[in-house]
């Protein structure tokens, strides 16, 4: 198995990754479009983005010296290629849960026009929506409900986000 994936992993830098250049310039092919032979450590700028249920998306800045090209994608074997040119490598990975942010500190709530929101704090504390959803028809919620959405549903989970919204969908103020 690990034959197959290098043999993959080589395969891919040759036809995905431009080769590099013998001036050590960064990623290119050369003059005849004939792949080049690495002559020295290659420095690039690898940007990993990860993007969140929420629709978040973070990124993290990399600097990285290339010494093999074969080791350089198997480190990044779990990432789908975005972008690349000759300074820079755009990586990017769905994650499967919400972002660090709305765990820390999201609270779903209601905006004044009745918009469900995911505001950065509670709503009543801060106005600062990071993410709104849709209009729901105010008449239609039991008044518990009413309140806990002008005091804020904390967001601690994936499956409380995906229930919070679910819950509320089913009152959407009709058009």
């Amino acid at each position: 198995m690990r034959t197959i994936i290098k043999v993959i992993v080589c395969v891919a830098a040759i036809f995905i990754m431009p080769s590099l250049t013998t001036s050590g310039t960064g990623l290119s092919q050369g003059n005849d479009d004939t792949p080049q032979e690495v002559n020295g450590p290659l420095e690039v700028t690898v940007i990993l983005e990860r993007v969140y249920v929420d629709g978040e998306v973070s990124e993290e800045i990399i600097k990285e010296t290339i010494l093999s090209m074969e080791d350089f994608w198997a480190q990044y074997e779990d990432w789908s290629l975005v972008h690349q040119d000759e300074e820079q490598v755009v990586f990017q990975q769905r994650i499967d849960d919400i972002s660090p942010l709305l765990k820390s500190n999201g609270y779903f709530g209601i905006t004044e026009d009745g918009i469900l929101s995911i505001f950065n704090g509670k709503p009543n504390e801060s106005n600062k929506v990071i993410q709104s959803f849709f209009q729901i028809d105010v008449e239609k919620l039991e008044s518990y409900q009413h309140d806990l959405l002008k005091h804020g549903i904390k967001i601690g989970s994936k499956d409380e986000y995906i229930n919070v919204i679910e819950t509320y969908k089913t009152y959407t103020s009709s058009p």
